[in-house]
Formats: C-alpha cells, sequence, structure tokens
C-alpha cells in the first residue's frame, strides 16, 4: 500500500466521527413520564430526513389555537410501519399520543396517530426507536 492510501483511512474515520456521534436518542428532549394526547388539523406532514415531523393546530376548549408539532422516525422507518407520504394531509383531523417535551412546549416524540374514523395510521412507534 502507498504511504497516501495508508494516510487517507484514519484522516476518513476522523471526518465520519462528528457526523457518527451527532445523532441523538429522542430521551434528551422528550419525558418518556408524560404522555400527552391532541387533536387537531394537520398544517404540514414533513416526510423529510433526519426525521419526519408533523405540524398540527388544536383547537382549545376556549376557542385559542395551540400549534403543536411532533417528530417521528426517519421516512425509511416510516415506511416500514406503513406509512407514506400521503398519509397525513394538510386540513385532515387527526388525534396523536405521545410523549411531551421536556421543556413543556406543544411538542411531542409521537407514539400514534389516529384518523377522525379512529383508525390507527402505520404501526405505533415505541420508546427505543431512533
Amino acid at each position: 500500500m502507498k504511504f497516501r492510501t495508508l494516510w487517507a483511512i484514519p484522516a476518513l474515520v476522523m471526518l465520519a466521527a462528528p457526523a457518527a456521534m451527532a445523532h441523538h436518542s429522542f430521551a434528551v428532549f422528550f419525558d418518556e413520564t408524560k404522555e400527552v394526547s391532541v387533536e387537531g388539523k394537520v398544517v404540514a406532514f414533513r416526510f423529510t430526513n433526519p426525521h419526519a415531523t408533523i405540524a398540527l393546530d388544536v383547537t382549545e376548549a376556549d376557542g385559542s389555537v395551540t400549534h403543536w408539532r411532533a417528530e417521528t422516525n426517519a421516512p425509511v422507518i416510516l415506511q416500514r410501519r406503513g406509512w407514506s407520504r400521503s398519509s397525513l394531509r394538510p386540513g385532515q383531523t387527526v388525534r396523536m399520543e405521545g410523549w411531551l417535551s421536556r421543556d413543556g412546549k406543544p411538542y411531542m416524540r409521537l407514539r400514534r396517530a389516529f384518523d377522525a374514523n379512529g383508525n390507527q395510521i402505520g404501526q405505533a412507534f415505541g420508546t427505543g426507536d431512533t
């Protein structure tokens, strides 16, 4: 092997390490002891990496609207669980269940979603999913 090749291997490993370390556990952001359930209208469904997100407008008892956001898995995992880009559409009424963000904001780690008829959308997500 040439010296250049021997030098390139450790350099590539060092460059890849920060990217590998950047991935995080959902437990850092969400409190798995605080479950939440909200129902509202889908504003947006972003089926993108690294994690898909759902934006939902929830109308409160007093008529005010709270803007919720739910984070899910990567699209490849969603697809394995029966989701697709068309699983949620803007204006669609859904109920989302999940774990509340640690800072108490209207932000959750999605566990399950149900359509207006109560049918579960795809399969549920567990706490160990990344």
